[in-house]
């Protein structure tokens, strides 16, 4: 999601030194985050940072009068920017320090108990998806096959549009709602499921708390809204509600949404296939592992053989 940038150029490089008893270790159901030990020559040596901050697909006016430039000046400029910020600062010199920040997003998850980095990746993650979710003249109704799903797995266009207003009202303090493809039937938990029924494969409205998202779930994210108070405040004072009504009906990217859902159902698909693939290679495997049975045949006494 956030571009990678360039990570170090000196004449005397940095030397960092990951000891046995440092960095990530174990499943992402048991990790330790730990620093590197570094050293470094600070004089000859630039460090920019591994995460940019993106700008938005569109002018810092464009969305008005629905959002102001005021608003996403602050939004983008500043609670962004330090996310950023702080992310990077947070994962220098770390085994973090090389990954996706879809990846650090997850390991730093870590099953619930997040590390130190999980809530500055988080929101730099949810952030760019946000921007991302509207468009000048965004708004109205989605056609095709998303519109389809809407209408099978909510009952109508209308009925989502409810559920969904709903999420992001009654998120309690600061939060998000979200529209997610769900290819699995996990509720909870960074896990992955490996048998997905039909059933299993469709639109869900979730709402998280402070900057978790769908990724540590293992749905595949469509649509966000951020009900953190400085998302609207300078707009819309304490009336939530109406800056939700707001965003649904003049700020969100349908189009987006739709590209978003094809991605989802062909990821989905993708690994469905790679799990069959590897369940079969393991059952081809214990099968040639196992010894061959032995065969014990009962001897037939030869008449014409005399003692």
């Amino acid at each position: 999601m956030v571009a990678a940038a360039a990570t170090a150029t000196a004449a005397n490089p940095l030397t960092c030194s990951l000891f046995p008893s440092q960095g990530l270790r174990g499943t992402t159901s048991g990790l330790q985050w730990t620093k590197r030990q570094c050293t470094r020559k600070a004089s000859a040596l630039t460090v920019t940072a591994k995460f940019d901050l993106k700008p938005p697909p569109y002018p810092m006016n464009a969305l008005e009068p629905h959002m102001s430039k005021d608003t996403f000046e602050y939004h983008w400029g500043k609670h962004h920017r330090a996310y950023v910020n702080n992310l990077n600062k947070q994962i220098e010199g770390t085994e973090l320090d090389d990954m996706s920040l879809d990846d650090v997003v997850l390991i730093t998850y870590n099953k619930g108990d997040p590390l130190p980095a999980f809530n500055n990746a988080a929101q730099a993650w949810n952030h760019e998806f946000f921007w991302e979710s509207m468009k000048p003249g965004g708004g109205g109704k989605p056609s095709g096959e998303l519109l389809q799903l809407m209408e099978r797995d909510f009952g109508s266009f209308d009925k989502f549009v409810e559920e969904f207003k709903s999420a992001a009202a009654t998120q309690f303090g600061s939060g998000w709602a979200w529209l997610v493809y769900k290819a699995n039937r996990l509720d909870v938990g960074n896990a992955v499921n490996p048998c997905p029924s039909e059933e299993d494969k469709k639109l869900v409205v979730v709402k998280s708390p402070n900057a978790v998202n769908p990724l540590v779930w293992d749905y595949y994210p469509l649509l966000t809204i951020d009900v953190w108070e400085h998302a609207y405040y300078l707009d819309f004072q304490n009336r939530r509600p109406d800056y939700i009504s707001n965003f649904m009906e003049r700020l969100v990217s349908w189009d987006a949404v739709s590209a978003r859902l094809e991605v989802a159902r062909a990821r989905a698909a993708e690994r469905e296939i790679e799990e069959a693939r590897k369940r079969k290679e393991e059952e081809e495997g214990n099968f040639t592992d196992k010894e061959p049975a032995e065969i014990f045949i009962d001897g037939v006494a030869d008449d014409s053989e005399t003692d």
